[in-house]
């Protein structure tokens, strides 16, 4: 039986190949310090375009896997095809944006797992619903509507929950979470990493462990994530996983950081 880790990364149709060739050259340019195979998840391409993008990827050795699903679920919908092909192994997810930013990084990360470990690279204490009614320029009844839905979907700050950029996670149980769940929209995604629903919170009914891992090899429980600096926490210095989120508090103003922060811790 193979518990070999893996770690998959997903390409869609909409994302440029620019995103892929990020994930190239900084999957190459970092050792990982731990054996692993790498799987990339090719969605909503004809078969002529991922054997073209195929042709720049020759310097990979990596699985490819081919998502026959021809509506858009998101993230989600590939990452549970992508465990039921791959059942009974620890998966590292990685969406489009996301590539590593330091050494090590998956032996990092495989220091603290085990079956019952969900390990995020970063995490946040964000509300939908504060976000919301910190939103400018939308009409009265909108503003109301919206909070009313969402204060029933999702908790008001703080609301903890690792963020499913990126995460480490044993397939079986990332399954058994997944049983029911639908990913039409992107509410519905919204509900899975933050919701009252969340992955997060699945663990947390469990008892399970939940961990941040930063680029110190250190881990940090739900108390302490703000302190692993790794996202929207001063400059961020102990990266593991870089990603458009992550990237974008780095090219704020240090006011807007300031109000980013406020608004995620």
């Amino acid at each position: 039986m193979n518990r070999k880790l893996l770690v998959s990364y997903l390409f869609t149709k909409f994302d440029e190949f620019e995103t892929l060739d990020n994930f190239k050259k900084n999957y190459l340019k970092y050792k990982s310090g731990y054996d692993h195979d790498l799987l990339i998840c090719f969605k909503l391409l004809s078969n002529d375009k991922i054997e073209q993008i195929k042709k720049n990827l020759s310097d990979l050795n990596f699985i490819s896997f081919v998502d026959c699903e021809t509506k858009n679920d998101y993230d989600f919908g590939s990452y549970k095809r992508i465990a039921e092909k791959f059942n009974n192994r620890d998966i590292f997810f990685l969406n489009s944006h996301s590539f590593p930013v330091c050494d090590d990084w998956l032996n990092k990360l495989m220091k603290f797992k085990d079956d019952i470990t969900l390990i995020g690279t970063s995490a946040s204490n964000e509300s939908l619903v504060d976000s919301i009614v910190l939103k400018k320029n939308y009409r009265i009844i909108s503003y109301w509507l919206k909070k009313i839905i969402y204060k029933k979907l999702f908790k008001r700050f703080p609301n903890p929950h690792i963020r499913t950029s990126s995460f480490l996670i044993y397939s079986q149980i990332f399954l058994d979470y997944m049983d029911g769940k639908k990913t039409n929209t992107k509410l519905d995604v919204w509900k899975l990493e933050s919701g009252v629903g969340s992955l997060t919170n699945y663990f947390k009914d469990k008892n399970y462990n939940i961990y941040v891992v930063n680029s110190d090899g250190n881990k940090f429980e739900e108390k302490d994530w703000k302190l692993s600096e790794t996202y929207n926490y001063y400059e961020k210095s102990k990266l593991i996983i870089s990603d458009k989120h992550t990237r974008k508090y780095d090219e704020l103003s240090e006011n807007d950081k300031l109000i980013s922060r406020r608004k995620v811790w």
